[in-house]
């Protein structure tokens, strides 16, 4: 549906050379440090960049030289970029205005995505009177309201409170499931992108360095960038690579008071049975999440139980991701 063909965007101190392909009706999260390119790479497929190579094809079309309002894309803005001085009804149906669609169909439409965004009743309202969320509400309506082929989300949650985030979050997947739209999510929320994605882009400086599932990337991560960038994790080294292992893959077990160490693995670093020491410990309220020193290196682990600074332990595991240790 959406092909990305060796995009090419040079700036001073960045350029991008991007390969990415979404299918129809899909939901990806473009996701990377600051800097990496996520926003750009929306701005390239919008229009309001110009690409310096390749093509960007959208349902079988090359609109790579088309302007903004020629694509059929909505674009979702960081901070939703609704206009002050219009009421809600009337930032909605501003796309359609500029198309010039006749009045009443605009009413119609306006009404139709209030309803759909629970927001009935708000289109006399003022925008400077929404909270942030019904803002962001708001915006996405205005760019559902050309009917897009293509819906561009640009870290639309950063600047609301975490509780909404999550509500929000749930909002979005509801609409996509409910319209078929397909739709480009950017996020630096580990979280956002793991939890609502048919598939993750992950962006290093310009180039992407996996595309695939939640599942697999978390699971089966390509190296040592994209273990850590999507999850906790530890490293251990083992038979010349380094295998990623995330805390609920580590178990926890206390020392048998005047017995042997209790080494399955033989307390080698690439066994998986190991004695370790808690250095320290977080409570995240469905367990507590220690950092150990072990044989094998620092290890993270989740457990229930609580143990004190210090304390001894046999921590053992049984599968893990193999990464380069480069």
């Amino acid at each position: 549906m959406i092909r990305l063909e060796r995009l090419e965007k040079a700036y001073p101190e960045f350029d991008m050379e991007l390969d990415l392909a979404v299918e129809a009706g899909e939901l990806i999260s473009v996701l990377g440090p600051s800097g990496s390119g996520k926003t750009t790479t929306l701005r390239l497929i919008a229009g309001f960049e110009p690409v310096d190579a390749g093509r960007i094809v959208i349902n079988g079309e090359d609109v790579t030289g088309l302007p903004p309002a020629g694509r059929h894309i909505g674009y979702v803005f960081q901070d939703y970029t609704l206009f002050p001085h219009m009421s809600v009804a009337q930032n909605v149906g501003y796309g359609l205005r500029i198309r010039r669609v006749e009045a009443g169909r605009i009413r119609r439409r306006v009404d139709e995505l209030l309803e759909l965004m629970d927001l009935p009743g708000y289109g006399k309202r003022r925008v400077d009177t929404l909270s942030g969320g019904e803002r962001q509400r708001v915006a996405i309506a205005r760019a559902l309201a050309v009917d897009p082929v293509l819906l561009l989300l640009d870290e639309p949650f950063s600047s609301i409170d975490e509780v909404l985030r999550r509500d929000l979050r749930r909002e979005i997947v509801r609409l996509q499931r409910e319209l078929g739209i397909t739709v480009l999510f950017v996020t630096h929320s580990r979280q956002e992108a793991l939890s609502i994605s048919d598939r993750v882009a992950v962006l290093r400086q310009g180039r992407l360095v996996q595309y695939a599932s939640p599942v697999e990337l978390y699971r089966r991560p390509v190296d040592r960038f994209v273990a850590g960038f999507v999850g906790e994790m530890s490293l251990v080294p083992h038979d010349g690579t380094n295998l990623v292992l995330r805390p609920e893959q580590v178990s926890l077990a206390p020392v048998s008071a005047g017995g042997p160490a209790d080494r399955e693995g033989g307390g080698a670093p690439g066994g998986s049975s190991v004695r370790a020491t808690v250095r320290s410990r977080q409570f995240l309220g469905f367990a507590w999440l220690y950092e150990l020193d072990s044989e094998a290196g620092v290890l993270l682990a989740y457990d229930g139980r609580r143990y004190e600074e210090g304390t001894q332990l046999i921590a053992r595991w049984s599968e893990g991701s193999r990464v380069s240790r480069e």
